[in-house]
């Protein structure tokens, strides 16, 4: 493509292609793998985050001391110009410092060639195999050539912080700017997906090829980077000579001095120019799904996603096989009209899109009216996180009035499957609407997510586990079913049945004539979670899974407590609780390694719910457990208020909303997507109005119902609430 192509000819060759089919991104060469190195850099920035010693400042300046003294003269030493460099790792300390450096290029140029007159490269060490070898050539080296230095950073985090100077205060700045934001940015578990890298590399290639052409045209002073292209743009600057190397053969040396990076803040208009100039080159929206621009808006308060994305390298749940994973990704759908529209003047007042969900919430309507939309740019419709079980987004164009005034009719729809979305090119589709709209929807790729488990009431089972009826009666040759147990039963996100509750009550069996269950003691009320699914015998009768897998016993508490339980997980709960305290605070935030002094940077690994038996879990942490504890905390908290404050009484099953209709957790909706006229009760987290998601149903049905007596066979509702309350 030749340099004095305008605008018009570039969009209208590359208007029906992707990135990946036009000639000049796909001729651009870059010295280093980006996948692996990024998927590297990756890994070692949040392993930097989970190393809370490492950001403790006597350390930093010893590592910075350590760098500067010991570690840069020792490379330096081992590197000769125009040979491969020499395949050594520094100390994890260290290595963090040389990494924060080479992402300032010129000030990390100018130091190498002020102090070694040549430019000190990173060695390309991906695997994990190599790593270990080239850290223990290191330390091989290290203590030959300083034998009275420690190979690792012994400086204690208590020391006396003294004030770095000259060039320990210059790296000292550029380590916390990047432990403060860089490692933030990394965050989400789908930026080391393959899939989402090798998109990033080709959208950065893209960016490279467009300050090639178009820069120099800017009236702005600076281009903006979406967070892909940066990620790629900041690994690339990570290996100092092949950062230089490739840019002197773009012909890019002094343009990337025009675009912003962390953690710089930004102008509306420069982000607006840099969409402006993508649109002209590409013809495609400049931001994606994981490709959002970063920097901070000038004046305008960065909005959090309503997400929770965390990393979890094991799945501790994989052992409980009525558990299935759930998978989460986030859509962006960008729609612009045609100027055909515009040129023959339809009225379009009465148009408009409206977004649903292939499956799983069929009560989900988005409308946006054409008029919302405009004819030279691409404008964000809608924006949001999506299960992957919900298969995709359908686009429908419906026109206001149809054959009913008060409703509208279809005039076309278009579909965009996960599953297509990930199999192209940048992860990203673009389908026309009706002759009219052009629509692009990019995803990220679906990366597992928490756990969600709800607990539901059911039928009161015996003490093997079969429910107390009539059938189960006969089937037993009316051999009386002996002991009572109030039953659960948990639900995970998509309706499927995981586990059974049960809580022992009473003991004894009913027998006509006299006999009826009896209160066992206190110390026998346990509570049992068996994994699986009813197995019904005739309708909604049937007998509880046999596998027990966790157990609750009550003990007497001690002191100041005022309830405890022994797990049979070997865990203990115990439970402190003021009189004068009311049950609203029914959300913890369970903890697997608690924030202390000790450990500031403790994370949540569960959100329970214990009023409402609710809980997300991340796949690290036991669902099971935070099952146990739910329970036990809600029948504990029960006693101690003398009243059933969750419901633990409702002795039947409660019918729900049809499966599909709307299913918690399905989707969620990016505040920048909302508006007045959406009901966002469901498309928002659920623990934000957990009482709404969770329980209208059943609530809406037992005001419905008639105030029905239960079977004497169960057993009396004073046997139940002396079992419960008292």
């Amino acid at each position: 493509m030749s340099e004095n192509l305008d605008g018009s000819q570039i969009s209208a060759s590359t208007s029906s292609r992707s990135l990946g089919e036009i000639p000049d991104i796909a001729a651009i060469r870059l010295g280093i793998d980006l996948v692996s190195a990024a998927r590297r850099n990756i890994e070692f920035l949040r392993n930097v985050t989970d190393s809370p010693w490492l950001h403790h400042t006597p350390i930093v300046l010893e590592a910075i001391r350590r760098y500067h003294d010991l570690w840069m003269p020792l490379i330096s030493d081992l590197t000769v110009l125009d040979s491969s460099l020499p395949m050594i790792l520094p100390p994890f300390d260290v290595e963090w410092v040389w990494f924060c450096h080479t992402l300032n290029p010129v000030s990390y140029r100018e130091y190498c060639e002020r102090r070694f007159s040549k430019l000190i490269g990173r060695a390309e060490i991906f695997d994990e195999e190599n790593r270990e070898y080239a850290l223990m050539r290191c330390r091989q080296i290290w203590n030959s050539k300083y034998p009275f230095e420690s190979f690792e950073n012994e400086a204690s985090s208590d020391s006396q912080d003294s004030d770095p100077v000259g060039l320990r205060e210059d790296v000292f700045k550029e380590v916390e700017k990047q432990r403060l934001l860089l490692c933030s940015k990394s965050a989400e578990p789908y930026r080391s997906e393959v899939v989402y890298l090798i998109a990033a590399r080709q959208r950065y290639k893209a960016f490279l090829f467009m300050l090639q052409r178009f820069a120099h045209e800017s009236s702005s002073s600076r281009l903006v980077p979406t967070s892909d292209i940066l990620l790629m743009w900041l690994t690339h600057q990570s290996y100092p000579t092949v950062y230089v190397e490739d840019l002197k053969a773009l012909a890019l040396d002094g343009e990337l001095q025009k675009v912003a990076t962390l953690p710089e803040t930004v102008k509306e208009e420069e982000i607006e120019e840099t969409k402006k100039l993508w649109d002209r080159a590409f013809n495609q929206p400049y931001e994606k799904a994981g490709g959002e621009v970063p920097l901070t808006l000038e004046g305008v308060i960065s909005i959090k996603s309503p997400v929770y994305w965390e990393e979890s390298d094991t799945d501790v749940n994989t052992k409980y096989r009525s558990m299935l994973p759930r998978f989460l990704l986030e859509a962006c759908v960008f729609v612009r009209l045609k100027p055909r529209i515009k040129a023959v003047q339809k009225d379009i007042n009465r148009d408009f899109l409206r977004l649903r969900m292939i499956r799983c919430h069929s009560e989900l309507k988005l409308d946006k009216a054409f008029s919302n939309f405009p004819f030279d740019s691409w404008k964000k419709a809608w924006h949001l996180y999506c299960e992957f079980g919900t298969k995709g987004v359908m686009l429908e164009c419906r026109r206001h009035g149809g054959n009913c005034l008060k409703g509208s009719s279809l005039q076309d729809t278009v579909s965009f499957r996960w599953n297509d979305l990930l199999r192209a090119n940048s992860l990203t589709l673009e389908k026309e609407v009706s002759q009219h709209v052009n629509v692009v929807t990019s995803i990220t790729p679906p990366v597992q997510a928490p756990y969600l488990l709800k607990c539901v009431p059911d039928r009161v089972t015996d003490d093997s586990g079969a429910m107390i009826s009539d059938v189960i009666l006969k089937m037993n040759s009316y051999r009386p079913q002996e002991g009572r147990w109030l039953s659960r039963t948990v639900l995970d996100h998509a309706g499927r049945v995981c586990f059974v509750i049960r809580i022992r009550v009473g003991g004894g069996f009913w027998r006509r004539g006299g006999e009826t269950p009896s209160a066992v003691k206190w110390e026998d009320r346990i509570i049992e979670i068996r994994e699986g699914s009813w197995s019904y015998v005739a309708g909604s009768i049937g007998r509880a899974p046999e596998k027990v897998v966790a157990t609750a016993t009550p003990k007497e508490p001690v002191e100041q407590w005022k309830a405890a339980w022994c797990f049979s997980t070997r865990d203990e709960l115990v439970i402190e609780w003021e009189s004068s305290l009311s049950v609203s605070g029914e959300v913890i935030a369970w903890e697997a390694n608690a924030i202390s002094k000790d450990n500031p940077d403790g994370k949540a690994t569960a959100l329970l719910n214990w009023r409402l038996l609710v809980v997300e879990v991340l796949p690290e942490e036991d669902a099971v457990l935070m099952l146990l504890l739910c329970i036990s905390i809600l029948k504990s908290v029960s006693e101690m208020k003398k009243q059933d404050v969750g419901g633990l009484l409702v002795r039947r099953r409660i019918k729900e909303a049809r499966l599909g209709t709307r299913d918690w957790g399905s989707v969620i909706l990016h505040p920048s997507s909302w508006s007045s006229s959406i009901d966002s009760t469901y498309l928002q987290p659920w623990y934000w109005n957990a009482g709404i998601v969770m329980t209208c149903d059943a609530v809406d049905q037992l005001k419905r119902l008639p105030a029905l007596s239960q079977s004497p066979v169960e057993g009396s509702d004073k046997l139940y609430k002396h079992g419960i309350i008292n």
